[in-house]
């Protein structure tokens, strides 16, 4: 058996890299076969040679990360250890720097994976983005994020979120209650992040202002919306017209973020996603970033991820059949 003792700058790193209960110890002797224990303010590995090296540069980055103000929780280990695998741990230095904006409870937003620091970034400089990825890759709660930190910036007057309501086909008569009952299942995952970053006294006394409007995209037809953040979530149910109107409601000062799953539409097979069009619509243009994510970039329990490769594999396996 061999050694490495790696040194740990203070004792709250040390606890943060073992974990609770060593949660942590556990995740590596499964991950690369050897054993953390903590010795007079460092952590030696003990496993086999050829085993030591992985576990050496990941045990690294996660003190890195967790000097960086990063909880590292189960999802963290994870993804450090994905990337180590990869062979692209070096990435994680982006992850260093200040946080998003603060919750409010006084939580540190901060983002979690590489993807969603330049998701992140690319929202700071540029007009429109779109962020296109699977389910639990913080598109929609980051987008939101950042629309509040323009907020309270000074950067814009007003923070407008909107989704089609595919289901109802956006003719929402048939709901009981008034228009807000009505729309109110299809916004549910955007009100769930303003009360998370406002509290929901903030955000009771911005919606009665005006300041947040949260409404079906039918309900942006005809509107100029100036200085202005202005989302547009699940876009992938959107159809090529509405996109278009979307998009052209953009206003002076305004900035815009569009995200959806492709693989997730629920428009009847006669209609085209205006995602996908836009996709190839907007490449390209100056001040316009398409933003994707991967697998990789899931912040949900562990297996969605495998959830979603297992069906890129199963989707990949149809086509070729199919072809």
């Amino acid at each position: 058996m061999a050694e490495k003792i790696i040194s740990v700058d203070s004792p709250a790193q040390l606890s943060a890299v073992f974990g609770q209960l060593d949660d942590n110890v556990e995740r590596f002797r499964k991950e690369y076969n050897v054993s953390l224990v903590s010795r007079d303010g460092s952590i030696k590995i003990i496993g086999a040679d050829e085993d030591i090296p992985a576990a050496e540069r990941a045990l690294r980055a996660l003190l890195k990360i967790s000097g960086n103000g990063h909880a590292l929780s189960e999802q963290t280990v994870r993804y450090v250890t994905s990337m180590v695998a990869d062979g692209i741990e070096e990435q994680l230095s982006e992850l260093e720097g200040d946080g998003i904006c603060l919750t409010a409870s006084g939580k540190i937003l901060r983002a979690r994976t590489v993807g969603q620091k330049r998701y992140v970034d690319a929202i700071s400089s540029n007009t429109i983005v779109l962020g296109i990825g699977p389910a639990g890759t913080g598109k929609t709660y980051l987008a939101v994020a950042m629309a509040v930190k323009a907020f309270r910036e000074h950067k814009i007057r007003k923070i407008i979120l909107t989704r089609p309501a595919v289901e109802a086909g956006e003719k929402l008569g048939f709901l009981p209650g008034d228009m807000q009952d009505k729309v109110d299942p299809y916004l549910r995952p955007l009100y769930d992040a303003l009360f998370d970053l406002f509290g929901a006294e903030n955000f009771a006394r911005y919606m009665e202002k005006g300041i947040i409007e949260v409404a079906p995209l039918a309900y942006m037809r005809g509107r100029t919306l100036d200085e202005a953040f202005i989302i547009l979530d699940e876009a992938q149910n959107t159809t090529s017209e509405q996109i278009k109107m979307f998009l052209t409601r953009l206003g002076s000062e305004s900035r815009m973020v569009i995200t959806g799953d492709i693989t997730q539409i629920d428009l009847p097979e006669t209609k085209r996603s205006g995602l996908v069009e836009a996709i190839k619509v907007l490449k390209g243009i100056d001040d316009i970033c398409i933003h994707r994510f991967t697998e990789k970039d899931v912040v949900r329990h562990r297996l969605v991820q495998d959830i979603i490769r297992a069906y890129e594999k199963y989707s990949e396996g149809s086509r070729k059949n199919h072809g």
